[in-house]
């Protein structure tokens, strides 16, 4: 039996599967072996499995197995394999350091490096997996690594006849399932003279 997997925040006595042995007379089930921390509890007579307590996802996945015994003679039994996994659920946003930062650019610079900007994920795997975009980008005047988080011009800026400050808002987002999820970081770019 291989179930669907359980969210790691499916509460206790969520369903998991129904075990069905083919015998002529009434079985009694039980969990025979490898659920050693007690995450599941069987059902006698029906064979439904559910969960006995809150999922620890850094246990999974869990092979345990599932005795049928003839309800008159213990010595006549059966036993299945039961695989439960448990989907690790996308619990942290990205998180920058400082949510607000100021660099400095000297105009007339050809595309230059300005900052690398570093977010802090709490999740692992994919759920931790951080890539990085710009929401605004200023008529294309910035463009950000979406791997490194490095922030750069795209070409030189004038003193005098642009902005001397733009804000650009950058985010990390995550990989994350179910959904993915982002953390922000306005970066105030001054054009110095």
């Amino acid at each position: 039996y291989h179930p669907a997997p359980l969210s790691e925040k499916a509460p206790t006595d969520t369903f998991v599967v129904e075990i069905s042995a083919l015998y002529k007379l009434p079985v009694n089930y039980s969990i025979a072996s490898g659920d050693e921390k007690g995450y599941f509890i069987i059902h006698s007579s029906s064979g439904i499995i559910r969960t006995s307590k809150n999922l620890g996802v850094e246990d999974f996945p869990v092979n345990f197995k599932v005795r049928a015994t003839d309800s008159s003679n213990a010595a006549i039994f059966s036993e299945v394999e039961v695989k439960v996994e448990v989907i690790d659920e996308n619990n942290f946003p990205p998180v920058f350091p400082s949510s607000l930062l100021e660099e400095t650019l000297a105009e007339h610079l050809p595309a230059a490096q300005i900052v690398q900007l570093k977010a802090q994920d709490d999740d692992t795997g994919r759920n931790g997996f951080l890539t990085y975009g710009i929401l605004n980008g200023h008529g294309l005047k910035f463009r950000i690594n979406e791997t490194t988080g490095i922030l750069y011009s795209t070409a030189p800026f004038d003193y005098e006849e642009e902005p001397t400050e733009y804000q650009v808002v950058v985010y990390a987002e995550d990989d994350g399932i179910p959904e993915k999820k982002r953390g922000y970081c306005t970066v105030v770019v001054k054009i110095t003279d």
